[in-house]
């Protein structure tokens, strides 16, 4: 158990010292472009807009975005890192090795959560400057967070595994994780919605993320908390799963 562990902390420290390293590239662009949407559909546009279940256009939105830079950030740096490795055949090195997969799997995602967290933490206190955003519950907040970001990362890692060039690795982010963000609740409420397309908006699980983690900050969702919990485990655990299936199988790996 204790080599496990010492392999577990070099893959995640090796990932975390290159998100750290590089932060200008990491760290600093979704800064900038999320405080675009601050102020582009906060200030400009959402100071003619009115209240939302009692908060401010801006303080209703600015939970969305920071779990909207947490998703983004969190599936990027899994997917671009694992398929850097892959690419350069590095991960073969540690599949050979004694290190379980579990391990690995752990490791690399451990990378994409410290990114999704880090970036985060910095669009939160961006949005500061833009609103005061209460806590109603740091305990909702920090565990939508987390899982959430350990769900993309994991997922991310699926897409790196069946990559085979680097524009597979942008398809879908652009393609799937973009649109069901933007459709997930980031700007607006569902029950603004006719009463079909808050039928058809419950289908994305990404509502579910949004919806819990500004119920942590305001204390108001559109969906059971519980419900979102519920899928963001379910998602943990079958990801989780499919990752040490495609691993031990040598999936996308092994030619």
């Amino acid at each position: 158990m204790k080599e496990n562990l010492i392999s577990l902390g070099a893959i995640a420290r090796k990932e975390i010292i290159r998100i750290f390293r590089i932060w200008i590239q990491t760290l600093v662009p979704p800064v900038i472009t999320l405080s675009l949407y601050f102020i582009i559909f906060g200030s400009f546009i959402g100071s003619q807009l009115r209240e939302i279940e009692g908060y401010s256009y801006m303080a209703f939105i600015a939970p969305g975005l920071i779990m909207m830079s947490i998703i983004t950030n969190s599936y990027t740096n899994t997917v671009s890192s694992f398929f850097s490795a892959k690419f350069q055949r590095n991960i073969e090195e540690l599949l050979v090795s004694p290190t379980p997969n579990w391990v690995i799997i752990l490791g690399y995602a451990s990378g994409g959560m410290v990114r999704g967290l880090s970036v985060g933490f910095l669009v939160s206190l961006v949005s500061l400057l833009f609103v005061r955003l209460p806590i109603h519950s740091l305990f909702y907040t920090v565990l939508f967070a987390l899982l959430t970001s350990f769900v993309f990362s994991l997922a991310g890692i699926i897409n790196g595994v069946f990559a085979r060039k680097f524009d597979d690795v942008s398809i879908i982010p652009t393609f799937v994780i973009t649109p069901l963000t933007y459709l997930g609740g980031v700007f607006y409420s569902l029950s603004l919605l006719p009463g079909f397309w808050q039928g058809v908006s419950k289908a994305n699980p990404i509502v579910y993320m949004i919806n819990g983690f500004r119920y942590g900050f305001l204390g108001i969702s559109d969906i059971s908390i519980f419900i979102g919990l519920s899928m963001l485990v379910f998602f943990s655990v079958a990801l989780f799963s499919a990752n040490i299936y495609f691993l031990k199988k040598g999936v996308g790996i092994r030619t």
